[in-house]
């Protein structure tokens, strides 16, 4: 007699199976802690029983105004409070939430709302202008929701409806809808697009959950945790963050515009105690005005870039405490991170900041992280020295990429997601990116790395920001060009041979740079250098110099 199977006999009920979504983060915020500080802005402030009241009035709103499940509602606002609520009242509605990067001009918005045929733009007032010309080219604009915050600059946004008045027309009481299926989109990220079109990243609700669920055990948040927003909640919905921070019950802080003065009163003003932040933001924090010392001890997760040690070792002699987390749009944000070891608090501060800028292993919630040969697809040696691609794959990948299934089948290939990075495997099992494929430099037939040319010149006290790439040469086929951003307060005289011979004492002589450009390095609307402008920029000066004269 055969016995019967118990996948069969047991199957899932109501009882012991609830498809996982972030929205669930939120009530049980509301039920545990109501009377909590959800969101400290300037003089706003809302407990978490008012944040779940305003995102169900949203969502029901939505409802109300014809949004149909499945359907796509966009916002382009900076870290304010509408923000916040628009992560749970939107997927509430059961639509899909579309952020959009305020720094991003007309074509690109406006290619952005008819990919994803939004149906509601909520909209901040200050980006009125910008928002109006990407209407006009659209043959069916959506509904324009504009919020009227006191801390915008400029109103001419002119909306169809204000965003208190639209959710004054919704039902506080209206649950947030569950998904019926975990598999059910949450939001669609857009990425920089800085070659073509930007790619629409579609999430699910159970990678929400549980990249949430990852950020809030890696960053250790706690209900007394103070989170400061200095990281866009557009970008990879805050690295998760937006939701981490209501599962953990801790505050989140709002701030408008990401300066250093600004970062440095809302620390001593609120206690802050988290907080994340691209490289760039840790540069503006060291070489702005001394402030004062944090009371309070502040963890820091740094991401969007491999931070220079140099960055970390200044931002660890300030007193912050700083985690290497890596990831893309693709994988929800952060993917891997680089965890603490036994015996790294002892090292010197340069060796253990050596160390915290490798990016690490697959957090809590990735199921693996390893690197292939590019040409095998087989694992390269753990030997910190052959090089291969970082490739993830877990349940915090991207279902694909909207309306794109050929670049959807080409990242998630062999079943992995390909990041496109070049990286090497650590006998100790921790992975570090060398470089992306594109930027390695090969000069007489010699790999040479662009970020460890990158971290030799951020270790100079005059260098803000440094990007190296390729330039062609006639000889060697290739050789490193920098392209190098100075302090503003760097002193006079600071030369490109300088910078040169302060490489030359630091790397073998053909890996350090025969060229360095002082300009202002061109960025994406995410702040990520663009790489492609220099390689072309190196190229027309190679061009310049091979030209005889006459």
């Amino acid at each position: 007699m055969m016995n019967p199977s118990l996948e069969h006999e047991l199957a899932p009920n109501a009882a012991n199976h609830v498809p996982l979504s972030p929205l669930s983060f939120l009530k049980r915020a509301a039920q545990v802690y109501p009377q909590r500080d959800a969101v400290v802005y300037g003089d706003r402030r809302y407990t978490y029983q008012q944040l779940h009241q305003r995102s169900r009035a949203l969502a029901s709103a939505l409802e109300r105004v014809g949004v149909q499940p499945g359907e796509r509602v966009a916002i382009l606002a900076p870290n304010i409070p509408e923000m916040l609520e628009a992560h749970y009242g939107v997927p509430g509605a059961g639509a899909v939430l579309v952020c959009i990067n305020i720094r991003l001009e007309a074509r690109s918005i406006a290619f952005i709302l008819r990919h994803c045929a939004a149906r509601v733009l909520l909209c901040d007032r200050e980006f009125g202008a910008v928002v109006h010309k990407a209407l006009a080219m659209l043959d069916t604009p959506p509904l324009l929701v504009g919020i009227d915050d006191a801390q915008a600059e400029g109103a001419d946004l002119a909306p169809d409806l204000d965003y208190e008045s639209f959710l004054a027309q919704g039902d506080g009481n209206r649950p947030l809808s569950a998904p019926h299926n975990e598999w059910q989109s949450i939001a669609i990220n857009y990425t920089s697009g800085t070659t073509g079109d930007p790619k629409g990243v579609v999430l699910h609700h159970r990678g929400a959950y549980l990249n949430a669920c990852a950020g809030a055990l890696i960053f250790q948040l706690g209900p007394r945790s103070v989170y400061l927003w200095t990281l866009p909640m557009f970008h990879c919905n805050g690295w998760s963050h937006t939701w981490a921070v209501t599962l953990s019950g801790g505050s989140h802080v709002c701030l408008r515009k990401v300066q250093p003065e600004a970062i440095h009163a809302a620390i001593a003003a609120h206690g802050v105690t988290h907080l994340s932040a691209a490289p760039v933001v840790m540069s503006m924090l060291i070489h702005a005005p001394a402030g004062a010392a944090p009371s309070q001890a502040v963890s820091v997760i740094t991401g969007g870039a491999a931070p220079p040690s140099a960055v970390i070792a200044a931002m660890e002699a300030r007193g912050f405490s700083i985690t290497h987390a890596y990831g893309m749009t693709e994988s929800y944000g952060p993917s891997t991170l680089c965890l603490w070891q036994p015996g790294v608090d002892e090292l010197p501060l340069e060796a253990r900041a050596r160390f915290m800028s490798r990016q690490g292993v697959a957090h809590p919630m990735l199921e693996e992280a390893t690197v292939l040969d590019t040409d095998s697809g087989q694992p390269v040696p753990a030997d910190g020295a052959t090089l291969g691609e970082l490739v993830v794959r877990g349940n915090t990948v991207m279902k694909g990429y909207l309306h794109n299934p050929e670049a959807t089948r080409s990242a998630l290939a062999g079943g992995w997601l390909h990041t496109g990075d070049l990286a090497v495997l650590h006998p100790d099992g921790y992975v570090e990116i060398k470089d992306r494929a594109k930027d390695i430099i090969i000069s007489g037939g010699e790999n040479i790395s662009s970020l460890e040319i990158e971290e030799v010149l951020y270790q100079h006290p005059e260098v803000l920001e440094a990007a190296v790439v390729a330039r062609p040469d006639s000889r060697w086929g290739e050789t490193p060009h920098a392209f190098v951003t100075l302090c503003a307060e760097a002193q006079v005289g600071i030369t490109g041979e300088e910078l040169i011979r302060w490489c030359r004492e630091r790397l073998a002589h053909f890996k350090a740079p025969r060229h360095v450009s002082l300009v202002a390095l061109p960025k994406t609307a995410t702040g990520k250098i663009q790489k492609f402008v220099l390689r072309e920029w190196a190229r027309q000066a190679a061009a310049a110099s091979d030209r005889p004269e006459g």
